[in-house]
């Protein structure tokens, strides 16, 4: 996965992004001032860089400004204003979210941005288990297994969210679409196919009176 730098000076937050990030599997550091970060970038590579604009001693632009590394970078900012989503895009930012965001959200950003300069990790592997993200092929001692669409979106959504519990309802939104009629039935339904085919009744873990979570130790 990615090595993740988040530049945040509200240290509740820095420490939530990272929990979040490191969940799914992201190695991340951070610091809490736009100085820091070029000591950040002397001593280690990263894949990515979360970017606040509001900081102590130099704000996100200036960074950006001051910055001679290609990094992908994210700005994260409590300033929403259409100038400032501008500004921060015109000098080379990948893609900008405004606080407060959903952290849900906030993932789904990060490895939209990392498959698009092909720093994801674009194959998962769990004991017998391989899957192919890119490929939508799900392979069980190295023999394709079969899924529906809907199936291989949940399989998706479990992997790239691991360790952390979604709601049927959440499950739902990804697999199916906003637009979706169905109950939450019809999500248990599809769990236990992909439980019974991968032989993941471990894995996927029920979460009591929410939904499920694809427990992956690290």
């Amino acid at each position: 996965m990615a090595r993740i730098l988040i530049v945040e000076d509200d240290k509740p937050i820095n420490t939530l992004i990272k929990k979040n990030l490191e969940l799914v599997g992201h190695s991340c550091v951070s610091v809490f001032d736009g100085e820091a970060v070029f000591d950040a970038l002397e001593k280690e590579a990263f894949d990515l860089i979360l970017l606040d604009i509001m900081l102590p001693k130099l704000d996100g632009f200036q960074v950006m400004q001051e910055m001679n590394e290609s990094i992908p970078v994210i700005f994260l900012t409590a300033r929403g204003a259409v100038q400032d989503r501008i500004a921060g895009l015109n000098l080379g930012a990948d893609d900008y979210i405004a606080k407060p965001f959903d952290m849900m959200e906030m993932q789904a950003r990060v490895e939209s941005v990392l498959r698009r300069t092909n720093k994801a990790d674009n194959l998962f592997a769990l004991g017998s288990v391989k899957v192919d993200l890119p490929g939508r092929q799900v392979f069980f001692d190295g023999e394709l297994i079969d899924f529906a669409p809907q199936e291989f979106l949940l399989i998706e959504a479990l992997i790239k969210n691991r360790n952390i519990a979604l709601s049927r309802e959440k499950l739902l939104e990804i697999a199916w679409g906003y637009d979706y009629g169905g109950d939450t039935r019809t999500v248990d339904v599809h769990i236990h196919n992909i439980r019974k085919k991968l032989r993941w009744e471990d894995v996927i873990k029920t979460v009591y009176k929410l939904g499920y979570r694809l427990e992956v130790k690290k």
